[in-house]
C-alpha cells in the first residue's frame, strides 16, 4: 500500500517511534461503533478515541493494514478486547485526514476477513494476533447457480430503487466472485448492524450466498409495493385533480347560466328562515348569523363549506324552544307506576313526591334522582315510568365505558368529524328542551388521557350551572335547566363525592321471591311469549313451575334471569307448537328438569352448619346480598391462626379480633384457656376463588369459633352480620335490606343483626318480615345465646 507522507503530516502528528515492532501475524485494531466493513468495500470511518487516533496514525506512518472490529455494545464509550466481536476485515487507510474542527477521518478500503486470536498488551492501541480467512474459490454447479440468482437479485433491486447509479448496476454485473458479490450486495443492503455482522461472520461461501439472497428477496417485494402504493397513490391523486378541475368547470358553467349562484342564493334564504324560526336566544342567532353570512361569503368547492353547513344545521334543529307542559295528573302517574312495576312502594312514592312537585312549582330547581341497585330490578324502566307520567320526551344516554370527556362536551369545530357530546345529541334525538333523560350507568364512567368526563358531569348535573351549559362543538350557551336529568348506578362508592353530591340516591333493593312471582306473572310471561310468537292460549306455565325456576333455577336480586329461564322454556313449547302439536301445552314443575336440566340452587344450610364450627353469614356485593358460610376447625399445633378463601386485609383482621375476643371471654364460656396454646386454628369462607372483604362477617366468625371451641352447633335457620369491637360490642353495617333478601331466598328463617341497624328495615316488604324472624344485638353475648345450640353437639363414631 502506498501513502505520501505530506498526506499523513496532514492528517495529524503521528506518534512516536520509540514502540516495539508488531509481529508479523498481528496487526492495530480499530474499533467501530454500529458500521460494518466488508472486503472489497470503500468505506469513510470516523475515529475519536484517543486508541483509535493512534492505531490510524501508527498504521499510516508504518505503511500497515489495519483491523476493523466492530464492538458489540456501541453505546460503551470505551471497549475492551472481551467487548469486540472477533471477526473482522484487514483494510488499507486509503486516505488519513484532520478536519479542521478536530476530529479524525478515514478512507478505509476492506482487503479480506480475518479472526482474532489473541490481544497483545504493550501498545497504547489494540494489536491482536489474527488469522485471515480467505474465501474459497470453488465454482461448483451449485455455487454457480446461486451466484447467478444473487447477480440477478442485486440489479433487479438496483433497477428498483428510484435513483440508482448506473455505475453500481455494472459493478455488480462485473464482479466473478460468489463470495466478492455477496459481500458487495450485503454492504449496500439496508440492514441492520447485527445482520451484517452476521453475514461477515459467514465464512462458508454458500451458506453466506443464501442469506444474502433472502435479505434481497425481502427487499425487492417491498420496493415492488413501494412502487405500486405510489402508483395508485399517484392514481388517486390524479382522479381528485381531475374531479376538482370538473367541479370547477361546473361551477364556471353554472355561473354562465345563472344556475349556481340562484342554487346557492336560495339555499342562503331557506337557512336565514329556518335561522329565523328555531326560537334561538339572541347570543346564539347572533352567531347563527354571523356563520351564515361567512357561507355566504364561501365558494360551495371549499372545504369550510361543508364543516360551516353542518354546523348551522345543527343549531336550527336543536330545539330552543319550550313546548307547551301539559299538567300533570298524579292519579294517572300512580296508575302509569303500578302498571309498569310491581312493589317498590318507597320508590314509587318518592316518584310521586317528585312529580307533585314538578307539578306546584314547574319552574322550580327539581332535584336529580339517581336510582341505585343491582342489575334486573327496573331502574332503567322507572325512568320510562316518569317521562310516560309526566307526558314527556324521553331518552336514554348509556354512560358505560365512556373515558373521553368529548363524549360530554363534544369535540371542537377544527377537528375533523367534530359532533357536539352525547347530552346535546341525545336532546336533538328527543327534539324537545324539557326531556326527561336517562343516564345510564353513571357508575361505570372511567377517565383517561382525553379528561375526565366525571368532571364534566358536574356541570351538567348541577341545576345552579346547567342553565348555560356550553358545548364544545356549539360554542354558545344551552339552557339544561327544564330537562328532568334521572341517573342509574350499581354502585356508589366509583362516583366521585362532588358528582354524588349532585343527586339524591334512591336505593332499590331485590326482589323477594314472592315479588318475582307477581313480576313473573304480571310481565315477563306475556312478554317472553310475544318474543317467541307463542299466544297465551297455546301455553300455559303452572304457578309451581313459576315457583320452582324462582327458587331452584335462579338466585339473583333482579328478574333477568328469571325471564332468561322463562323464555327457555317457552321456547321448549314453541318447538312442539311448530311441529304440529295440537291442543294447549301446559308446563308443570315435572317438566322443568327436562327443559332446563337439574336444579342449580339447593338450600344447604342445614348440611353445612349441622356441624361445629360453622356459621351463616350475610354477605353484600355489587348485584344483591348473598350467603356466605363461616367455617373453623382446629388440629393439634402450637397457636397459630391459619386463614384461607381469598380473604381480604379487613376481613382477616375480623378473624384476628374474634378469636382475642373470644380468648378474653374463654372463661365464662367454659373454655379452657390452655387449648388455645396447643392448637391451630384453621378458619375458611367458600367459594376459595372469590375475593371477599369488608368487617360485616364479624359476628359470624366469633360465632364459629365460640361454636368450634364450646362444641356446639349453631343453628341451622339462622344467618348473621355486624361488625364486633374487641369490647364486644355489636356494630351497624350496611346492605341490610339485600342480605336480608338473599336470606329469604336461601331458606333463612332466623336473621340477627346489629341493633343499630333497626332504621334499615323501614321500607322492607312485609312478606320478608313475615318469613324472617329478626333478632336485634347489642353485644356478643346476644349472637351467642341466639345461634349456639344449648347442649354439645354428639359425638360420631
Amino acid at each position: 500500500m502506498k501513502l505520501d507522507a505530506a498526506q499523513g503530516e496532514a492528517g495529524g502528528r503521528p506518534a512516536g517511534n520509540n514502540l516495539p515492532p508488531l509481529p508479523a501475524d498481528a496487526i492495530a485494531i480499530i474499533p467501530v461503533r454500529e458500521m460494518t466493513l466488508f472486503p472489497g468495500v470503500v468505506l469513510p470511518v470516523t475515529v475519536g478515541r484517543q486508541r483509535s487516533i493512534a492505531a490510524a496514525q501508527s498504521a499510516v506512518r508504518e505503511q500497515r493494514q489495519v483491523g476493523i472490529l466492530m464492538q458489540r455494545d456501541g453505546e460503551q464509550a470505551e471497549p475492551q478486547p472481551i467487548d469486540l466481536h472477533r471477526i473482522g476485515t484487514v483494510a488499507n487507510v486509503v486516505r488519513y485526514v484532520t478536519a479542521p474542527d478536530g476530529t479524525h477521518h478515514l478512507v478505509v478500503q476492506g482487503d479480506e476477513r480475518f479472526q482474532a486470536v489473541e490481544f497483545l498488551s504493550g501498545w497504547p492501541f489494540f494489536v491482536a494476533r489474527v488469522q485471515r480467512v480467505a474465501d474459497t474459490e470453488d465454482r461448483t454447479p451449485e455455487i454457480e447457480a446461486r451466484f447467478l440468482n444473487l447477480q440477478r437479485q442485486a440489479v433487479e433491486a438496483l433497477e428498483l430503487l428510484p435513483q440508482a447509479p448506473p455505475e453500481m448496476i455494472v459493478a455488480v454485473q462485473s464482479v466473478r466472485s460468489p463470495g466478492a458479490l455477496a459481500d458487495l450486495a450485503a454492504a449496500y443492503l439496508d440492514l441492520q448492524p447485527a445482520e451484517k455482522q452476521e453475514i461477515l461472520e459467514t465464512i462458508d461461501v454458500s451458506a453466506r450466498m443464501d442469506k444474502v439472497s433472502k435479505l434481497l428477496a425481502h427487499r425487492i417485494e417491498v420496493l415492488r409495493l413501494s412502487q405500486e402504493i405510489g402508483r395508485q397513490t399517484k392514481a388517486a391523486l390524479d382522479e381528485r385533480q381531475r374531479e376538482v378541475l370538473l367541479r370547477e368547470q361546473m361551477a364556471a358553467i353554472q355561473r354562465q347560466l345563472g344556475e349556481g349562484e340562484q342554487s346557492k342564493a336560495q339555499d342562503i334564504a331557506e337557512l336565514s328562515e329556518a335561522i329565523a324560526k328555531a326560537g334561538m336566544p339572541k347570543e346564539v342567532e347572533d352567531q347563527a348569523r354571523k356563520e351564515l353570512r361567512r357561507l355566504e361569503r364561501m365558494p360551495e368547492a371549499s372545504p369550510d363549506y361543508g364543516m360551516t353547513r353542518t354546523y348551522l344545521d345543527w343549531l336550527i334543529e336543536l330545539p330552543w324552544k319550550l313546548p307547551e307542559e301539559t299538567p300533570i295528573d298524579i292519579k294517572e302517574a300512580r296508575k302509569i307506576l303500578d302498571e309498569d312495576h310491581y312493589g317498590l312502594d318507597k320508590i314509587k312514592r318518592r316518584i310521586v313526591e317528585f312529580l307533585a312537585v314538578r307539578k306546584l312549582a314547574p319552574g322550580g330547581k327539581a332535584p336529580i334522582l339517581c336510582f341505585v341497585g343491582p342489575p334486573g330490578v327496573g331502574k332503567t324502566s322507572l325512568g320510562q315510568s316518569i317521562a310516560r307520567a309526566m307526558n314527556r320526551k324521553f331518552v336514554r344516554v348509556s354512560l358505560g365505558g365512556v373515558h373521553d370527556e368529548a363524549e360530554i362536551r363534544g369535540h371542537r369545530r377544527t377537528y375533523i368529524g367534530a359532533l357536539p357530546g352525547n347530552i346535546i345529541q341525545g336532546i336533538r334525538k328527543a327534539g324537545a328542551r324539557n326531556c326527561v333523560m336517562m343516564l345510564d350507568e353513571i357508575d361505570k364512567l372511567g377517565s383517561g388521557i382525553q379528561g375526565d368526563p366525571r368532571a364534566a358531569m358536574l356541570e351538567v348535573l348541577d341545576p345552579e350551572q346547567n342553565a348555560t351549559f356550553r358545548d364544545n362543538y356549539l360554542a354558545v350557551p344551552f339552557d339544561l335547566s327544564r330537562v328532568v336529568f334521572i341517573t342509574t348506578a350499581n354502585v356508589l362508592d366509583s362516583i366521585p363525592g362532588p358528582l354524588r353530591d349532585r343527586m339524591e340516591i334512591i336505593q332499590l333493593s331485590g326482589y323477594s321471591a314472592e315479588e318475582k312471582f307477581n313480576i313473573a306473572k304480571r310481565y315477563l310471561v306475556a312478554r317472553q311469549l310475544e318474543a317467541n310468537g307463542v299466544k297465551a292460549e297455546q301455553v300455559a306455565l303452572d304457578d309451581d313451575a313459576l315457583r320452582d325456576i324462582i327458587g331452584l333455577y335462579t338466585r339473583e336480586a333482579g328478574v333477568r334471569n328469571l325471564e332468561r329461564e322463562i323464555g327457555k322454556v317457552l321456547r321448549h313449547a314453541a318447538v312442539r307448537i311448530a311441529e304440529g302439536e295440537s291442543g294447549p301445552i301446559r308446563i308443570t314443575a315435572a317438566d322443568l328438569p327436562a327443559i332446563l336440566g337439574g336444579p342449580v340452587f339447593e338450600s344447604e344450610v342445614a348440611m353445612r352448619t349441622s356441624v361445629p364450627g360453622v356459621a351463616t353469614g350475610l354477605a353484600w356485593t355489587p348485584v344483591g346480598g348473598d350467603i356466605l358460610f363461616i367455617e373453623a376447625t382446629r388440629n393439634a399445633g402450637n397457636g397459630k391462626l391459619i386463614l384461607t378463601g381469598q380473604l381480604g386485609e379487613v376481613m382477616r383482621e375480623s378473624v384476628q379480633a374474634a378469636l382475642s375476643l373470644l380468648k378474653n371471654r374463654a372463661g365464662q364460656l367454659g373454655i379452657d384457656a390452655g387449648v388455645f396454646e396447643k392448637s391451630d386454628i384453621h378458619v375458611h369462607v367458600p367459594a376459595g376463588a372469590i375475593p371477599k372483604d369488608g368487617p360485616s362477617a364479624g359476628v359470624a366468625m366469633f360465632i364459629a369459633l365460640s361454636s368450634l371451641m364450646t362444641d356446639r352447633s349453631v343453628r341451622s335457620d339462622t344467618a348473621m352480620t355486624g361488625e364486633i369491637s374487641l369490647r364486644g360490642l355489636v356494630l351497624p353495617v350496611g346492605g341490610i335490606k339485600e342480605k336480608l333478601a338473599a336470606a329469604a331466598r336461601a331458606g333463612i328463617t332466623r336473621v340477627m343483626l346489629p341493633a343499630r341497624n333497626k332504621k334499615d328495615i323501614e321500607d322492607l316488604s312485609e312478606e320478608t318480615r313475615r318469613q324472617l324472624e329478626l333478632i336485634w344485638l347489642e353485644k356478643v353475648e346476644d349472637a351467642l345465646a341466639a345461634a349456639l345450640d344449648v347442649q354439645p353437639a354428639a359425638a360420631t363414631a
